[in-house]
């Protein structure tokens, strides 16, 4: 297990060069130059040059691509255009905020998708389990922007209970923000957790479960739950790539200094920089999230880690000298 564990981290070497050439590329055949933009249109060439020097941003495409990633693999992700302060550094400051929001959110969603997904498998048929999968039809229909707009006019304008942007001043800041993005997750894990559970209901060990007199509970927790938690955990993991991307609209709808408004800041100053920072933190921590899913799947299924122990296939497999191939 641990081999794998290590062959996972160190994908994620060839994965942030990848997503940075992506990145660098868009932004470099952008529109706009971020030296005019900071100086102005009256600025003279010897300031504009001087100011893409101090930068970092002269020279032709393959030099600016070159220094990017040399600088990635020493940490350092370039000087925003801006505020002149390392991206790095800036990222650091505003990431903790998209944390608590993200994992309050997938908190959140685990708890509601899971505990109405159970009610409707057990409810299967009925006017219960009707409202609980029409409830979760309508949370995923529902964009985030639409979401957060309605709690704000409902419960900031309307009844004036909760404040309508900010962080950090109370906990009832992160109230609106924290339901918004977790009612689309709860909704997309109580569907899935409705569908497996149902078919976990219908094997033979639950039968059997049932005929040696375990308890109705004992067996749902045990022995359903505990074997529906594969395709659960899943989904999970794609939310939490999904919870970093909106908390992208969530903090602009809610005045929130986080990754993501810092990322459409950055975007409408041209402040390529910081924008190709955020994209790669977003890419990193990602790829971190579904390394740790695939952890937690060994101890939900036993079965996944003498998987992963004996697969030989993939990028870091090297032929040993005589070996031949299977006919």
């Amino acid at each position: 297990m641990l081999k794998y564990i290590i062959k996972r981290i160190l994908w994620i070497i060839p994965i942030l060069i990848g997503v940075t050439i992506v990145v660098f590329t868009i932004l470099y055949f952008s529109p706009g130059d971020p030296a005019y933009l900071a100086l102005g249109d009256n600025a003279t060439p010897e300031a504009v040059e001087a100011y893409r020097i101090e930068m970092g941003i002269n020279g032709t495409y393959w030099e600016r691509l070159g220094r990017t990633l040399l600088g990635l693999f020493q940490g350092d992700l370039g000087i925003s255009y801006r505020s002149r302060t390392p991206v790095l550094n800036e990222l650091l400051v505003r990431f903790s905020v998209t944390f608590n929001i993200s994992a309050w959110s997938i908190v959140l969603g685990i708890i509601l998708g899971i505990f109405f997904g159970i009610v409707a498998a057990l409810k299967q048929n009925t006017i219960l389990d009707s409202l609980c999968t029409g409830c979760a039809l309508f949370g995923i229909s529902m964009p985030m922007f639409w979401q957060g707009l309605m709690l704000i006019l409902i419960f900031s304008v309307g009844l004036g209970w909760l404040p309508a942007s900010g962080y950090g001043n109370s906990w009832t800041q992160m109230i609106m923000p924290v339901v918004a993005l977790g009612v689309n997750s709860s909704a997309t894990i109580m569907r899935t957790t409705r569908s497996s559970m149902l078919e976990v209901m219908r094997q033979d060990y639950i039968r059997t479960a049932k005929a040696k007199g375990q308890t109705y509970w004992m067996v749902i927790l045990s022995h359903a739950l505990k074997n529906a938690m594969i395709p659960i955990v899943t989904v999970i993991g794609l939310q939490l790539g999904v919870l970093l991307a909106g908390s992208i609209v969530t903090e602009v709808i809610f005045s929130i200094n986080g990754v993501g408004k810092y990322l459409v800041d950055s975007m409408n100053a041209r402040d390529y920089a910081a924008v190709q920072g955020c994209v790669l933190l977003i890419a990193f921590v990602s790829a971190i999230l579904n390394l740790i899913v695939d952890i937690i799947y060994t101890f939900i299924d036993p079965r996944m880690k003498t998987m992963y122990e004996s697969s030989k296939s993939g990028f870091f497999r090297f032929k040993k000298r005589g070996e031949k191939k299977a006919a």
